[in-house]
């Protein structure tokens, strides 16, 4: 009898639990390049540098006014600004036309890496940080939203890919302070495609995801050491003057989309710029 009661004082105290047990039960962190499935391809637009996207984008924009009204939309001066362009390429050895013929398949196969999924995470217990971006409310409380990885995703720059877009549903309705809270959710990440419609000023877009969270846990974003000595910070903390406002929770610049287009006329390319955002316009 003494020693079944000493046996159950243990299991009540918990001194019984292995603890490897408790560990069984913890959330894995993740990042977002975690929920980027290996897709390699080789992607002859990632090596030209930014001058040089400039000028493609000039060439294809003069050459598609070209194709309409017989070219009437097109002004002496923009053909000299797409000579001038085309010759500078040139001088660099940019295989221009080869480039120009390759555009619709790398297009898809950005849009097949942007959509991959990691199968190795479906139904593991996950936490991941990011920003909200609300899509119901209850009594001023969000109880579901869109998690993306850097302030301003879909909203002030075009979607992030599917695989880089969380649809969170709350466990409990949480308040926000402002939009792009930043927060650490926690829940069973799911696997599947999820289509959501997001109002806008202008109007409405369907967003297009490949995991979703359901029953989350939703915290406050805390600054936390990184291993390179800085600080992860909140959204207020990670602006710092970026014209775009893309930036992760390191403050870093988010990076081109995977399924994007490699170039479109006309388009002036910044660092971390989306595709169709002038100028001036994660958690890792």
């Amino acid at each position: 009898m003494k020693y079944l009661m000493i046996i159950s004082l243990s299991l009540l105290t918990g001194l019984g639990v292995p603890p490897e047990a408790e560990e069984a039960v913890a959330p894995r962190k993740v990042s977002w390049d975690d929920l980027k499935a290996k897709f390699e391809f080789e992607d002859p637009f990632e090596k030209l540098s930014e001058e040089q996207l400039l000028d493609l984008g000039i060439i294809a924009r003069v050459q598609a006014l070209e194709k309409l009204d017989g070219g009437r939309k097109v002004s002496d001066g923009m053909r000299k600004e797409a000579a001038e362009a085309r010759k500078r390429l040139e001088q660099q050895k940019v295989d221009i036309d080869g480039l120009f013929a390759k555009r619709q398949e790398i297009t898809e196969l950005r849009r097949q890496r942007g959509s991959a999924t990691v199968p190795g995470l479906d139904g593991v217990l996950l936490a991941l940080p990011g920003f909200v971006l609300p899509l119901e409310y209850e009594d001023r409380k969000v109880t579901e939203f869109l998690l993306v990885p850097w302030v301003g995703a879909c909203i002030h720059t075009p979607p992030p890919p599917p695989n880089q877009i969380v649809h969170v549903t709350a466990r409990e309705p949480f308040e926000i302070r402002g939009m792009f809270e930043a927060v650490s959710v926690t829940a069973a990440m799911k696997i599947g495609g999820v289509t959501k419609n997001l109002f806008l000023v202008d109007g409405t877009a369907n967003i297009n995801m490949s995991y979703s969270m359901k029953d989350a846990e939703v915290r406050e974003y805390k600054k936390e050491p990184r291993p390179d000595g800085g600080v992860q910070g909140r959204r207020h903390d990670l602006q710092s003057g970026d014209r775009q406002g893309q930036r992760d929770l390191h403050g870093r610049r988010a990076g081109q989309a995977d399924d994007e287009t490699p170039v479109r006329p006309g388009e002036r390319r910044n660092p971390g710029a989306k595709p169709g955002v002038p100028e001036g316009g994660g958690e890792k």
